[in-house]
């Protein structure tokens, strides 16, 4: 049974509400975006190349600015930081609207200004990382991640498809679109009200911009959370291989491919909602190996089906267990580190993630070369579960944690 603290509402705490709002209205403007870029560069260029070009533009910035911008949220107070990152990110999309409508705008201008975009986001990833503590008690932290992480799913399913309804009546509109809703989100921000007066900040100097990196090697619990996601997701990244899954092992069209994608996005949104209202509460070190597990094993299971039906559960349970262990993995990283180190804590976070995800995709297309996608896949899912193995035995203290809060 719930205690009192932790089975009270989230969005009573003041400020949760504008963070969990702006939050989605961000990301939602955010993949609304994605959508239109790729489309008007295509249209412009007609080169699949330049699609990867976009791709790169964003990856640069996030992984070069990421230790600077975790120190920025450790200096200033960061839902000003958001704000401001917020608001750039607007303006720059509102002027592709205008650069759209009036055809001002080659291929170098569009992704130049996709560029300030994610430089913009760079700073903002970790800072509303480090924020969300701020919004609430520790014994709520879970909740409140899982509440953010549903925001994102939501987003992430219903975003493109309302880009690309909206692309029939022109590029600019979605930008127009995209932009506003940047704008609702800085507006929520602005507003926004912590719990707690700010903590006092650390000058700015080397040793402190790499503070981050330090702190994650002395705490194995932080540093074997952190790992097993860079390791579990660089090898169990099925995902980029769906198309080929489907029209040549699933044989189906289109529509299947988007089901497919959309499959892991519906089943983290589902396990969010449900971890929203019934946070875990014992042996999280447990279920969060166990999750992991469990992804790589529904990878397996994924890697050889044949079947569309038996495809799309195993891809909405690698959804939800992947949920389980994000919360666990981020709730645990953000309540073992003190709030003066949680941007740059984040920020050494947002580079394992970034480029965990983007070498993921990579391994997966080698391997697939060089096996086949089956094969590629199947391997992966079993690395996944080598990898669990091998944390379990590296990581005890991390094995063995009974809650969230130390």
């Amino acid at each position: 049974m719930n205690s009192p603290v932790t089975g009270a509402p989230l969005f009573r705490h003041p400020g949760f509400l504008e963070y969990w709002c702006s939050r989605l209205n961000s990301m939602f403007a955010f993949q609304m975006l994605s959508v239109a870029v790729g489309w008007q560069i295509y249209d412009i260029t007609h080169r699949a190349l330049d699609l990867g070009i976009i791709g790169l533009v964003q990856f640069i910035p996030s992984f070069v600015l990421a230790l600077p911008a975790g120190h920025v949220a450790d200096i200033f107070e960061r839902h000003r930081i958001v704000f401001i990152c917020q608001a750039v990110e607007g303006a720059a999309t509102l002027l592709l609207a205008v650069g759209s409508w009036l055809n001002w705008f080659d291929e170098p201008a569009i992704l130049g200004i996709v560029f300030v975009i994610g430089c913009a986001r760079a700073f903002e990833f970790p800072t509303m990382q480090a924020l969300l503590p701020s919004m609430v008690p520790p014994s709520l932290l879970s909740r409140a991640m899982a509440a953010g992480s549903s925001a994102s799913m939501t987003a992430m399913i219903v975003g493109p498809a309302l880009g690309g309804f909206l692309y029939v009546a022109g590029a600019g509109t979605v930008y127009g679109v995209s932009g506003l809703l940047f704008m609702v989100a800085a507006a929520l921000m602005w507003r926004l009200k912590l719990e707690g007066p700010p903590q006092k900040r650390e000058p700015a100097t080397l040793k402190t911009v790499f503070a981050g990196i330090t702190f994650i090697r002395h705490r194995p619990v932080v540093l074997g959370a952190i790992s097993l996601d860079l390791f579990a997701v660089l090898l169990g990244g099925a995902t980029a291989l769906l198309p080929v899954f489907a029209r040549d092992i699933l044989h189906t069209g289109p529509w299947g491919l988007g089901l497919l994608r959309a499959a892991p996005a519906v089943g983290a949104l589902g396990m969010s909602l449900w971890l929203a209202r019934k946070p875990l509460t014992r042996r999280v070190g447990h279920i969060m190996f166990w999750s992991v597990a469990g992804f790589g094993a529904a990878t397996v299971v994924f890697g050889l089906s044949h079947s569309f039906a038996l495809s799309m559960v195993a891809l909405l349970a690698m959804g939800a267990l992947d949920m389980v262990s994000m919360v666990i993995r981020a709730s645990l990283v953000q309540l073992e580190t003190p709030d003066n180190m949680r941007g740059r804590v984040s920020a050494v976070n947002a580079i394992f993630i970034n480029t965990s995800n983007q070498l993921g995709e990579f391994e997966s297309g080698i391997t697939a070369a060089w096996w086949g996608a089956v094969p590629a896949t199947v391997i992966g899912g079993i690395g996944t579960l080598i990898v669990v193995g091998v944390w379990m035995w590296g990581f005890p203290a991390l094995r063995e944690r009974e809650r969230l809060e130390s």
